[in-house]
This record gives structure tokens, C-alpha cells and sequence, in this order.
């Protein structure tokens, strides 16, 4: 287990000439945590993904919300609305994270092929000096948890899966995509 006074974490990835030093960027070198400076990089545009799964232990939930009949209202329309406001909120929500002046958030929402999960997807883009993946997770997740909260009184086994960044794409280290 990691103490909060642990050194700062270095480690060599990679083969060959692709070999380099890795390090975690939010612990100090007398390890406690900081806020990573971005003072000195530039200004570019940022887009991130993230991706996640509601799956229910049947069917009920699915149909009731594609006919638009829970008890708590619109499923799918609270939680993208409630998506959105995750993202703008992240910085209050995860503690090193930088407040960033969003330009755009988009969050997907939507039933499965086989009819017992709905599938999120939050896209979050800004032109700022940090990437949008903690935004875009955050969205995700909240999407979820409210799917979650309006369809519990109707099926108490969900579970939120693989929350994750499928897309992230500006800056220094450009465009990486999940395979």
C-alpha cells in the first residue's frame, strides 16, 4: 500500500529505443500531492470521451424508460442534463483537477443492442492548457449514477460498468484513441 509520504513514482516503459521515463505528475518529489502548473503550456484545442454501461439484471427498466414510463420521469433527458452539469463541476468534485472554461459538452444516451444496459457516451471539449478527460469521466459517471438513482425502485441489481476514456485528442501529446 502507498503512503501519502511516498517518493515520487518513476518508472522506465517501453523496449528498446521507445524506452522512457514515466512519472506520476500530481505527486511532489517529497511525494505529497500538488497541482500540476500549467502555466507555460499552450493554449490548444482539447476533446475528450468517455464511455460507460448502465447493465440491468432484466429488461423491465430498458422498456419502461424507452417508453418513457418511470415513476421518477425521463431517464435518459435527467441524465444528460445531469452529465452536463458534472462536467462543469469537476474541479469542485476531484480535488487536483484545474477549473476549465468548457466550450462544448455532449452526452449520448441510449439503450443496448440486446436490451438490458443503456450506453453513455460524454464528450467534453475546451481551448484551454489541460485535457478534458476528467470532465469527460466525471459526465459519464454522473450520467450513469442518475440512470442508476431514477431506476432503482425497479431494479436493485444494475451495475455501472468500465467507466473509461475511449477518445482524447489536443495538446502536446495529440490524438490517442482506445482500440
Amino acid at each position: 500500500m502507498l503512503s501519502s509520504s511516498s517518493r515520487r513514482c518513476k518508472e522506465d516503459v517501453g523496449e528498446g529505443k521507445e524506452k522512457r521515463r514515466v512519472q506520476l505528475t500530481h505527486v511532489s518529489d517529497t511525494g505529497s500531492a500538488h497541482m500540476v502548473s500549467i502555466s507555460e503550456k499552450p493554449v490548444t484545442s482539447r476533446i475528450a470521451t468517455a464511455a460507460c454501461t448502465v447493465r440491468f439484471s432484466n429488461k423491465t427498466a430498458v422498456s419502461l424508460i424507452r417508453e418513457n414510463q418511470m415513476k421518477k420521469g425521463d431517464v435518459l433527458g435527467v441524465a444528460r442534463i445531469a452529465g452536463i452539469m458534472a462536467a462543469k463541476r469537476t474541479a469542485d468534485l476531484i480535488p487536483l483537477c484545474h477549473p476549465i472554461a468548457i466550450s462544448h459538452v455532449t452526452i449520448d444516451l441510449g439503450p443496448g443492442g440486446k436490451g438490458d444496459t443503456i450506453q453513455i457516451r460524454a464528450t467534453v471539449a475546451c481551448d484551454g492548457k489541460t485535457g478534458v478527460e476528467m470532465e469527460a469521466m466525471t459526465a459519464a459517471s454522473t450520467a450513469a449514477l442518475t440512470v442508476y438513482d431514477m431506476c432503482k425502485a425497479v431494479d436493485k441489481g444494475m451495475v455501472i460498468d468500465g467507466v473509461r476514456v475511449v477518445l482524447k485528442d489536443g495538446g502536446k501529446s495529440g490524438r490517442w484513441e482506445r482500440d
